[in-house]
This record gives C-alpha cells, sequence and structure tokens, in this order.
C-alpha cells in the first residue's frame, strides 16, 4: 500500500481534545496526522474483519487441519464442572 495512489478522500468531524491527542500522538510517532490516522485505521479495519482473512496452507497442513476438526472433543472436566454445578448466583442462601 505504500506505494498506491492515494486517490481518496475522507472527512471526519472532532472534538478538539480529540484533535491534540491524534496530533501528540501523530507527533511522538513521529508521522504526520494523516499518516498516523490512516495508519491506525487500517490497523482496527484488520482487527474487525477476522473472519474475512486469507491463510493458505499446504496439503498436509490442510490434511492436520481437517483431521483436527473431525477429531472428537477432548474432556474439558473443569468446563463440564461450571456447566454443571449451580453458579453462586443460584445457589440458596446460607443462615
Amino acid at each position: 500500500m505504500a506505494n498506491a495512489i492515494r486517490s481518496e478522500k475522507l472527512d471526519l468531524r472532532l472534538t478538539p481534545e480529540a484533535k491534540r491527542l491524534l496530533n501528540a500522538a501523530a507527533q511522538a510517532s513521529r508521522r504526520s496526522v494523516s499518516e498516523f490516522v490512516l495508519e491506525s485505521a487500517l490497523d482496527r479495519a484488520q482487527e474487525a474483519l477476522p473472519d474475512r482473512q486469507h491463510f493458505g496452507l499446504d496439503a498436509a497442513g490442510w490434511e492436520a487441519f481437517l483431521a483436527a476438526l473431525d477429531a472428537p472433543a477432548r474432556p474439558l472436566p473443569r468446563l463440564q464442572r461450571l456447566l454443571t454445578e449451580p453458579s453462586v448466583f443460584e445457589q440458596a442462601p446460607t443462615e
């Protein structure tokens, strides 16, 4: 993306305090406010779209992935206990 031509514009309205904070963060990062905001927004966009990320596997990795999906669930005694015992909110008060 570093070499991509930037032809689109995005305008924001923000409070004076938000602008001061962005200016300070950009200065501390040795970036312009535009660079700082763009990089930060793009990072956040990537975090918000995890199910749309692509990852590749070779044949062996794919087989291991399928085997893990098909494998029976392993026993988790602590989780079983958590789901079967009454919660502290359900227990009758003791007198």
